[in-house]
C-alpha cells in the first residue's frame, strides 16, 4: 500500500491505551497500537501523536476541585501516556521524542514547534504531552493546534467507535453512522466528534479529520493510505 498523506497528527485517547482495563495503561495494548505506527513510519509517513489522559484523570469530572488545578492534573496524566507510547515505539526500534507543553526537562523536551518539525523531517515520531499547556482546553483542541502548527495533512482521530453517529451507538442501536461530514454539520448538529473549539480550529485552518476505530490498530495504516474507513470531516463534501 502507498500512503496518501506525508505528515499526519494521530490523536490517541487515554481509554484506548487502557485496553480491556478500565484504568491505567495496558502495555500489551500499547504495543499493538504502536506496531502499525512503525509500519507507517517505514512507509515514509511523518507522524506526530497527541495523547489524552482519560484513563487516569478527567479534569471536567473532578467534582468540587478547582478546574484549573484539575486540568493541570489531567496534563500530567497525558505525560504518563506519552512516555508509555514512546517506550513502546522505542521497543520497535523507532526514534521518538516526547515534547510537553509544560516544561519537565528531566523526562521530556519542552514543546518547540521548529524542533518538532525538524524531528519529523528526520523520521522521528514526536509524542506531544500536556495538551495545550493551558486549562479549559481539551486534548482534542491540542491535537487541532499541533496539527496546524506542524502543517499536518490530516488529523487521524482514533476512537473507541468506528466513526461519527447521529447519536450514541452504545445506547441507541438505531444510531446512524455518517461517512462524510462538514465542520458546519459537526458544529450545528453538536455531533460528538470533538469539542467545538477543536472543530472550529480545524475548520479555520482547513485541516480534515478522519474518525475511526482503534479496536483494530491496523486501521491506522488503512487511514494513512486513504482507505475508506470511519468518518471524514472536512470543509466541504467535494
Amino acid at each position: 500500500m502507498q500512503p496518501k498523506y506525508k505528515r499526519v497528527l494521530l490523536k490517541l485517547s487515554g481509554e484506548s491505551l487502557a485496553g480491556r482495563q478500565d484504568h491505567g495503561i495496558d502495555f500489551d495494548t500499547v504495543l499493538k497500537i504502536c506496531k502499525p505506527i512503525k509500519d507507517c513510519v517505514e512507509m515514509g509517513v511523518q507522524i506526530g501523536i497527541v495523547v489524552g489522559g482519560g484513563n487516569f484523570w478527567r479534569g471536567r469530572s473532578s467534582g468540587q476541585m478547582d478546574r484549573t488545578r484539575a486540568d493541570h492534573m489531567g496534563m500530567l496524566a497525558t505525560t504518563i501516556n506519552a512516555l508509555g507510547v514512546a517506550d513502546a515505539l522505542e521497543q520497535y526500534g523507532m526514534s521518538v521524542r516526547v515534547q510537553t507543553a509544560i516544561e519537565m526537562r528531566q523526562i521530556a523536551e519542552p514543546y518547540i514547534r521548529n524542533r518538532a518539525v525538524r524531528h519529523l523531517e528526520k523520521g522521528r515520531v514526536v509524542v506531544f504531552g500536556c495538551g495545550t499547556g493551558n486549562p479549559f482546553f481539551s486534548t482534542d483542541t491540542a491535537a487541532a493546534l499541533r496539527a496546524a502548527e506542524i502543517d499536518a495533512d490530516i488529523i487521524l482521530k482514533a476512537t473507541m467507535v468506528d466513526g461519527v453517529y447521529d447519536s450514541d451507538p452504545k445506547t441507541n442501536k438505531n444510531a446512524v453512522k455518517f461517512d462524510r461530514l462538514t465542520f458546519m454539520d459537526v458544529l450545528n448538529k453538536d455531533l460528538k466528534v470533538m469539542d467545538s473549539t477543536a472543530a472550529s480550529l480545524c475548520k479555520d485552518n482547513n485541516i480534515p479529520i478522519l474518525v475511526f476505530s482503534i479496536d483494530d490498530p491496523y486501521n491506522i495504516v488503512r487511514a494513512v493510505c486513504g482507505q475508506s474507513i470511519g468518518t471524514v470531516v472536512k470543509g466541504d463534501l467535494k
